[in-house]
């Protein structure tokens, strides 16, 4: 039985893609279902996914309006007219806010991004621990069924030669009792063994026209 820890150590070095976002993890469960953990850590995973792109989109923004705002600087230093009526102070005032919610962003973003690869890497390694106990149920049942189809191909051989042994021993009978009584008693029997008659009677009339 494996650990946590041991699953936890196995991808301690490794890049772990966001599961949630995988349509092979989610088809893992398609056919055992989601436990209660998995689904928690899943839906924390996708909140935090959903607020990391909210704060990108807004970091985008920021930077648009910045570039926006520089640019309306550059153009009055080249004796532009103001544009909307702001004053170069001001753009630079705007700026100056512009850089403070980037930095605020950024390390908002850099703390989401943690979170969000720790609940990752739990919600992968929760997703170890499942497979690993399926696998190992699955592989318990594969030599129980295993084992089955070996004594059931033993039990078939045996049965082969004991039909083989009956159909050889009740067309023995048949003969005997042929050649004692003759087909007109031998047509009490059940029509299973018909075509053996004919086949004798055919026998014993070509012997006949030979001689």
């Amino acid at each position: 039985m494996k650990s946590s820890k041991e699953f936890e150590n196995a991808i301690r070095n490794k890049k772990v893609p966001i599961l949630v976002l995988d349509q092979k993890w989610h088809r893992l469960f398609t056919q055992t279902g989601v436990s209660a953990e998995i689904k928690r850590k899943e839906e924390k995973v996708n909140e935090l996914l959903k607020k990391q792109g909210g704060l990108q989109t807004r970091q985008k923004d920021i930077k648009r309006l910045k570039n926006k705002l520089m640019q309306e600087v550059l153009s009055s230093m080249e004796g532009e007219e103001k544009p909307k009526g702001r004053s170069r102070e001001e753009n630079g005032k705007l700026i100056e806010e512009c850089n403070e919610k980037l930095e605020e962003g950024g390390a908002a973003l850099l703390e989401v991004e943690k979170k969000l690869e720790k609940e990752n890497r739990e919600l992968m390694v929760l997703s170890m621990e499942v497979c690993y106990d399926l696998m190992q149920e699955n592989g318990e049942q594969i030599e129980q069924i295993d084992e089955w189809i070996n004594q059931m191909r033993i039990e078939l051989k045996k049965n082969v030669v004991r039909k083989q042994q009956k159909e050889l021993y009740n067309q023995e009978l048949y003969t005997y009792m042929h050649d004692i009584f003759g087909p007109d008693v031998m047509e009490l029997f059940d029509l299973k063994y018909q075509p053996k008659l004919k086949a004798v009677e055919k026998e014993e009339n070509s012997g006949g026209e030979k001689k």
